[in-house]
């Protein structure tokens, strides 16, 4: 591993006492560091997808050089122990399989032909690395004729008798006399893959015509619950094999689902979407009442047994939300990593079953994002490996919470990062609203706003009305505001830093990706005299095409239109706040930048924008990223993205 930087030394301390780990950091710089090359920020880190074997020994990681991705395995302070080539495709997900095998989760953008609901689509594919005198890999599915190596849903690995099976969705292929094997339809059956000899077991058909299925597997690997949904009317029942229908409704929306297991697998935990907002649900495995689950608690998130799918514990909402665990044992460990790391952006990427080994993860102030292996029993963490390891810590753009009031007196924040060793005063801008438009973004490293910061930039990264880090209420307050006051309060968090004295108003630019670049498209056409520039990343440019393409890509399902009018509001306010519809009002230049391989936006809301601008008379560019998706997720066109929007906002509104 490496450990430049401070050090392995300065980055790893004894645990004592309440283990009071330190992650020590450099001192702030005297004056303005040398800028750091972009392909630094662009660049995919250099690590991710840390976890831990079962018994804490080994941890494995996905390593990434250009395009191509490593598994690595190693042991806390004996190194590297195994590497395997996991290819060029993205890696969606890492984790054991006991001590000895590890299984990556790989997805790729597939065309589809004619007769399709959607023109591509992402698959997915589950690969398994068993380590031993050497390392083997094998696809799940991938010796099948009868069933194509991919897979269409993920339902967890159970130990049983001290073997270890996957759950996972897949396509049945027809027999056919002629050809040999025919797609027959593309619902899924469910299997039961033995993960030491990959043999192969159908244990649940497919759902009828117009219906959907999720599956609940128990401890012993049996379904213990299936979730049945009519995809047009929203009806659903929860039914098993001991009492037949244990509950059943209707939700217009279609959104209902499993959470898992809870305490002792006991009952079953559902999330609901109504238009009240996300309720959870309990019901008795042996039948009864439906309840509310955890009705007085604001939960963030919940904590599963991974090999037995029971609940341990749950996060509470809220950027101060607090870890609950059900035993006080695990309660305590998570109480000393929390203390022993107090940065703002802290998260415990894995742990072990008793929680004896955790894997944490750190970045924000003087932190480009680094990864500790922490041993409880030993007191002890000892640094990993840096996502960055040619950012120092002086190069780090400070990072702070900045709060400020809406024109309609709603109280909002926002994150603030600043160029490192420039006084905060009359700065050039960027304002970055996140995508989504439901999420939020934290007081950590943002690769892309760091980006701009290194170049003299101060970075704004309003959490708006709609975005998820507060309660229900105020991510539902975003429903039908698009280009309305989810658009005016990204400008209210401008001018309440213009007043301030930190930012100069006649030098911003407005920067976003995904919903970010219709904020982006927006505040120069629906809104006006605001920015210098903007720069659209994969941005929504037209409301109702968006919304004939969600609707289209569903195969026309009426829980699909009453989910997106619930979210959009009524069509008819559609056009006044959609950006090609305004194309002529533009007041300054465009850029936009768009993945050829995106199947959440299609491409086409770049070329029809792009034509808008260009029938009218304004000033635009137009960036192609062949082989892109709508993530970024490969390092050559993420970082082609961000030379050519740091140069666009660089020509338009100079930092210097």
């Amino acid at each position: 591993m490496a450990y430049g930087k401070l050090g392995a030394a300065a980055r790893a301390a004894a645990l004592a006492g309440a283990l009071a780990l330190c992650a020590v950091s450099g001192g702030v710089a005297a004056q303005t560091p040398m800028p750091v090359p972009l392909g630094e920020y662009g660049d995919l880190p250099a690590i991710s997808q840390g976890t831990l074997s079962q018994t804490g020994k080994r941890i494995a990681m996905i390593t990434t050089r250009g395009e191509a991705r490593y598994l690595i395995v190693f042991e806390p302070g004996k190194g590297a122990i195994a590497r395997a080539d996991v290819g060029t495709e993205k890696v969606r997900s890492v984790r054991w399989v006991g001590d000895d095998r590890v299984m990556v989760i790989t997805s790729k953008t597939e065309k589809l032909g004619y007769g399709y609901t959607t023109d591509k689509a992402e698959f997915y594919t589950a690969i398994v690395v068993t380590l031993g005198a050497s390392v083997d890999v094998k696809v799940i599915f991938g010796d099948r004729r009868d069933i194509p190596p991919a897979i269409f849903g993920d339902y967890g690995v159970r130990e049983i008798d001290g073997r270890h099976y996957g759950f996972f969705g897949g396509i049945k292929l027809a027999a056919d006399q002629r050809i040999g094997y025919r797609l027959d339809h593309t619902r899924p059956y469910l299997w039961r893959v033995d993960l030491q000899d990959f043999s192969v077991k159908q244990v649940a058909a497919p759902a009828s015509e117009n219906h959907s299925h999720d599956w609940l597997i128990d401890a012993a690997g049996e379904i213990v619950a299936v979730l049945d949904i009519q995809q047009d009317t929203g009806a659903w029942s929860l039914r098993n094999k001991r009492i037949g229908k244990l509950a059943s409704g209707t939700n217009p929306l279609g959104r209902i689902g499993f959470l898992g297991l809870g305490y002792d697998g006991a009952s079953i935990l559902l999330w609901e979407r109504t238009e009240e907002g996300i309720e959870w649900h309990e019901v008795p495995i042996t039948g009864g009442e439906i309840k509310p689950f955890l009705p007085d608690v604001a939960v963030g998130g919940l904590f599963f047994d991974p090999l037995n799918g029971h609940l341990i514990g749950y996060r509470e909402k809220g950027p101060d939300g607090q870890p609950v665990m059900r035993d006080p044992a695990h309660q305590s460990a998570i109480g000393k990593v929390r203390q022993a790391f107090p940065q703002e952006d802290m998260g415990m990427l894995d742990w072990t079953r008793d929680f004896s080994h955790v894997i944490v993860r750190t970045s924000g102030n003087q932190d480009s994002g680094t990864w500790y292996a922490v041993d409880m029993a030993r007191l002890r963490a000892e640094a990993i490996d840096y996502e960055r390891r040619n950012i120092e810590p002086e190069q780090v753009g400070p990072i702070s919470t900045f709060a400020y009031i809406a024109g309609d007196g709603t109280e909002l924040e926002g994150i603030l990062t600043l160029p490192p060793g420039r006084e905060a005063r009359l700065l050039p801008a960027i304002i970055m609203p996140h995508g989504g438009p439901h999420a939020h973004d934290v007081l950590g490293f943002d690769w892309w706003a760091q980006a701009y910061a290194s170049r003299g930039y101060a970075v704004f990264q309003p959490n708006f009305r709609g975005s998820t880090n507060r309660n229900q209420a105020f991510m539902q307050a975003g429903f039908g505001e698009w280009g309305r006051k989810m658009q005016s309060d990204k400008t209210d968090g401008l001018a309440a830093l213009v007043a301030k004295g930190i930012v100069d108003p006649a030098r911003v630019c407005i920067v976003g990706a995904s919903y970010g670049g219709y904020a982006a498209l927006a505040g120069v056409t629906l809104q006006q005299g605001i920015f210098r520039c903007a720069v659209a990343v994969a941005p929504v440019s037209d409301i109702a095409n968006m919304y004939r393409e969600d609707v289209r890509a569903s195969g026309e399902r009426g829980t699909t239109r009453a989910g997106l009018l619930d979210q959009l509001g009524p069509s008819k306010g559609w056009n006044e706040v959609s950006p090609l519809r305004a194309a002529a009002r533009a007041d300054a230049p465009v850029m936009l930048i768009h993945g050829k391989d995106d199947i959440v936006v299609p491409y086409s809301h770049s070329t029809r924008m792009a034509n808008a601008l260009k029938s009218a008379g304004k000033p635009y560019e137009l960036v192609t990223l062949d082989g892109e998706d709508h993530w970024l997720s490969r390092s050559d066109t993420r970082r082609a993205m961000l030379e050519a929007a740091v140069r666009f906002v660089e020509e338009h509104n100079p930092a210097f």
